[in-house]
């Protein structure tokens, strides 16, 4: 049935989607409810969606908050289809991004700062959550098409990657918003730790910003990749020797890795007053070194991805410089395959969905 609220067209109660449906199948076809548009929805047909290695924990409910079925996917770039009449900041044709919430309760005092992420009643997430009223489940990106109310729709400028732009909306984000937060930019020493889907990005967004870029990494299978995305060194992070040139030499560090690893040796990397910010999410606590810290009164931050408002700045940052991931374009079929390659790490640097493939 027809919305009153929604001109172009009548909604669809449901589109088509993948979902899991426990935390042991695969992936597979499913009919995702959407609610019926309001005045102020937006619906966008999605045209790619970034497979994110959180889609991944949570299809596997490696963090025990998993809830079945399950639409992953919180990378989302789309077409504007129809909007409802109070919509005003996109129109019928115009592209649109959806990261990784779809609402807050937009009072607090984290939300009237444009800082959505850290709601104090908690931000509704794209997937895997329940709508405000704490009953409607939500269906993330892995679909046809999605619903979401104005304030928590991105714009995108038109251009030809577009599938590179999908993962922008989460690990674009969730690099950004640490480097601006610390104010990094020209004349700053900035490390990067991890070559992944986030590190690959924020080498990139840091070296635009005008950064000095290392990469620590523990391996040297990635040190050609590295100097093409911008970093200026590359550390082999096992390489005692290579570490202790590093001594006081960083500003700040961006810590990407989201696995068990030591950080005392990152931390003595930093300069006096210097900050280690961690944006991975290791399933274990990771050992905290008082020593480091206190002889260079050095800090240890965490950030996570952005507020709606700084989102929209780094989108449009990154059309200015031409930012985009490194991505593999797969179909709705290979998602399986996908997660798979994903959990032995094996992409550079991000898998992407191509939404026109679930038919």
């Amino acid at each position: 049935r027809a919305s009153p609220f929604f001109e172009s067209e009548p909604p669809m109660p449901t589109t088509k989607a993948y979902a899991a449906f426990d935390n042991k199948s695969p992936l597979r076809p499913f009919e995702a409810p959407r609610r019926d548009p309001r005045a102020g929805d937006v619906t966008i047909d999605v045209l790619y969606c970034g497979i994110c290695h959180s889609d991944l924990h949570q299809a596997k409910n490696d963090w025990r908050n998993s809830k079945y079925p399950m639409v992953p996917g919180h990378e989302i770039v789309g077409r504007v289809v129809a909007v409802g009449n109070k919509v005003t900041k996109v129109k019928p044709g115009q592209l649109a991004g959806v990261g990784c919430m779809v609402d807050s309760c937009r009072e607090c005092a984290a939300c009237t700062r444009g800082l959505e992420q850290y709601c104090e009643k908690r931000n509704t997430q794209t997937y895997n959550d329940v709508e405000r009223d704490g009953i409607t489940p939500t269906y993330g990106g892995y679909s046809k098409r999605i619903v979401v109310e104005e304030r928590f729709v991105l714009t995108i400028a038109e251009q030809t990657k577009l599938e590179a732009v999908a993962p922008l909306l989460c690990a674009g984000i969730t690099t950004y918003s640490p480097l601006r937060h610390w104010k990094v930019g020209k004349g700053t020493r900035v490390g990067v730790v991890g070559l992944g889907g986030l590190g690959h990005m924020a080498v990139k967004i840091a070296a635009a910003m005008g950064a000095e870029v290392t990469l620590f990494s523990s391996s040297d299978r990635k040190r050609d990749d590295a100097k093409r995305l911008g970093a200026h060194e590359y550390v082999l992070s096992s390489d005692s020797a290579q570490m202790r040139k590093q001594s006081k030499r960083l500003d700040f560090i961006i810590d990407t890795v989201s696995a068990e690893h030591d950080i005392a040796a990152l931390l003595l990397t930093l300069r006096l007053d210097g900050t280690m910010v961690l944006v991975g999410a290791p399933e274990r606590p990771l050992a905290l070194p008082a020593f480091p810290l206190l002889m260079a009164r050095r800090s240890i931050a965490g950030s996570g991805i952005g507020g709606i408002p700084e989102t929209q700045e780094m989108l449009d940052f990154c059309a200015e410089h031409n930012l985009t991931a490194d991505v593999e374009v797969v179909s709705i079929a290979q998602v399986n395959e996908a997660y798979q390659r994903l959990a032995r790490a094996d992409v550079r640097y991000r898998f992407v969905i191509d939404n026109a493939t679930l038919g």
